[in-house]
């Protein structure tokens, strides 16, 4: 496994493509309404990426993908294609994953939204997923075994009476979308990977409330539940230190509610 180590130089770069790929998710919120279209959001948010930021959709024509970023909604798990067919309803929940090129270098997050208000059970699906992913935050330091993160997340999770997928996973970052390490979100076999400071990569679990196991629809992109039931994510991009990691796609919302930080020391 050939995972990249970044230089000061490097994550200057990264720090900034994740700091507009966090204003994005920011930027989007006050337009996610009911009957708002996904096709609507993805217009807004391709919209300000390009124009506003000067940046680049790194999801637009990525392996064919049509739109400028993921909208996962309700039993969608990822990569949802925005559709103007798409209206939103009370009680939805929705995933806008967002991954933002600025000089060649990514920063990619995500985070969940509810429209007015939804059932107790998908509630407590998004704040259980968004606990997950700070779960997985706290286990980040140098010297810490890569699988550590996995195992702490699933034990997480199940204790909640939820669910994570298995087929898709956090991924390394930086001068490329994806490269090693691989991460993944339950107890599995991590290669014998060791953090190291300098790594970059994303953690960012997709929790059912129902059982596991997903399906791939006729696009090709689209994965949903397989039994119907609600599904959430919540993403961070992050570098590893030598006393925990730095987490670079923050939200000032996230640092007002106390629950991370940006510099994160893990004991």
């Amino acid at each position: 496994m050939n995972i990249p180590l970044r230089n000061e130089q490097e994550l200057e770069k990264i720090r900034i493509a994740c700091q507009l790929a966090a204003d994005v998710l920011v930027m989007i919120e006050p337009h996610v309404k009911e009957g708002v279209s996904t096709g609507e959001l993805d217009r807004i948010c391709h919209e300000y990426i390009e124009k506003v930021q000067g940046g680049i959709p790194a999801c637009l024509n990525y392996h064919g993908f049509p739109k400028a970023v993921c909208i996962s909604l309700n039993e969608v798990v990822c990569h949802g294609i925005p559709s103007d067919d798409k209206k939103l309803k009370k009680g939805d929940i929705l995933n806008i994953d967002v991954t933002v090129i600025k000089d060649g270098y990514y920063g990619d997050n995500s985070k969940m939204y509810i429209v007015g208000e939804t059932n107790v059970r998908s509630k407590r699906l998004c704040e259980v997923s968004q606990e997950a992913l700070y779960i997985g935050i706290r286990t980040v330091k140098a010297g810490v075994r890569l699988r550590e993160i996995g195992r702490n997340i699933q034990q997480y999770v199940e204790k909640e009476g939820f669910s994570v997928v298995r087929e898709y996973c956090g991924h390394g970052i930086g001068s490329e979308f994806h490269c090693d390490p691989q991460v993944i979100h339950y107890l599995g076999d991590d290669g014998g990977v060791v953090l190291q400071e300098g790594m970059v990569f994303t953690i960012e679990p997709m929790i059912n409330a129902g059982k596991k196991e997903i399906r791939l629809m006729g696009d090709g992109w689209t994965v949903k539940t397989k039994d119907r039931s609600h599904s959430a994510q919540y993403e961070h991009q992050i570098v590893v230190t030598k006393e925990g990691c730095e987490v670079m796609t923050i939200r000032e919302e996230e640092i007002q509610a106390g629950r991370i930080s940006r510099f994160m020391k893990n004991d």
